[in-house]
């Protein structure tokens, strides 16, 4: 994805584009089935508040044969989240998610809903400058501003809270991720790379989520996550509209309970994703679809399918 700063002034507007990572926390089911791979809509250097809605569905087998009773999974996460900058290249970004889970299985519902695990992740960005001239006799002007080449690096070092109920009875399911929240306190490690420029741009990022132990002994496995997108900017009169696409995945260590390893509870997935942000004047609206691509969760017992991401954020 990307994102903007916007400068509104009556009836104009000057739209900068910078691009964000649309990898973010493992917040939206405090689980290892939800993607970390998820966006995380960031506006450099302003303040901001903004919602998003994000649907997800998955399907799991109970039992090791193919025609074995399956249950469907429904996710729907509401978030609020914000970003705030700190100091010049430091800021810090924050959500805050409510869990509405349900799960369909022989004729039977059962759900879950409340209050997620909150998150937040401070950033520092290392910006590059275009090379200044090198003539001989060109005069020193210490006073020029210097011109960003489009490139930057930032640092991001995070915590998740265990602000979301881990309800036991719910962990022998064969998704044990139907859970509103983990129960544990989680370190969350980034590195970010971003080129924007004029028309065109690229961001990657590339996260570690390190997954604490809750007081019922039970920790969810350590996760990788990667993503890469590519998106194109097309500037309209009071309007940019910025249509993107992207690869990401996730790495999961097995479950832990009670200092073993449970069977079969790694995995791994690869995901595509297609977009478009719209920017008018303080607002931006986005949306996100993702398909699995390639997937191998819970011994195959667990199937991650569509996800929908519905979001609006404003410019304080």
């Amino acid at each position: 994805m990307v994102s903007f700063t916007i400068h509104a002034n009556n009836d104009s507007i000057c739209i900068e584009c910078e691009s964000h990572p649309d990898a973010w926390f493992c917040d939206l089911c405090a689980c290892t089935t939800s993607s970390g791979s998820l966006g995380f809509g960031t506006l450099n250097n302003v303040n901001f508040i903004g919602l998003r809605y994000i649907y997800q569905t998955f399907e799991s087998r109970n039992g090791i044969f193919e025609n074995s009773p399956r249950s469907k999974e429904i996710f729907n996460t509401y978030q609020l989240w914000a970003q705030v900058p700190v100091y010049k290249s430091i800021y810090i970004t924050a959500t805050v998610p409510y869990q509405d889970l349900n799960r369909r299985f022989e004729g039977e519902t059962e759900g879950l809903s409340g209050l997620g695990d909150v998150s937040a992740i401070g950033w520092y960005k290392l910006q590059f400058y275009k090379k200044e001239s090198s003539k001989e006799d060109a005069l020193v002007d210490f006073n020029k501003t210097k011109e960003p080449s489009g490139h930057s690096i930032q640092f991001g070092l995070g915590i998740k809270l265990p602000t979301g109920e881990f309800e036991e009875a719910f962990a022998n399911n064969v998704n044990p991720g139907f859970q509103v929240g983990t129960g544990s306190v989680d370190g969350i490690f980034s590195l970010r790379y971003d080129y924007s420029g004029n028309r065109f741009g690229i961001n990657t990022l590339l996260s570690y989520y390190l997954k604490g132990e809750n007081k019922n002994e039970y920790q969810f496995g350590n996760q990788m996550s990667y993503a890469l997108n590519f998106y194109s900017v097309f500037k309209q009169e009071k309007m940019n509209i910025i249509p993107f696409i992207g690869v990401s995945g996730d790495l999961y260590e097995p479950i832990r309970q009670f200092g073993e390893v449970l069977k079969d509870t790694d995995g791994d997935i690869t995901n595509a994703s297609v977009g478009l942000e719209v920017a008018i004047k303080n607002f931006v609206f986005g949306a996100n679809y993702t398909l699995p691509i390639r997937q191998n969760l819970f011994g195959n017992a667990v199937e991650a399918q569509s996800r929908t991401s519905l979001y609006v954020n404003y410019v304080l």
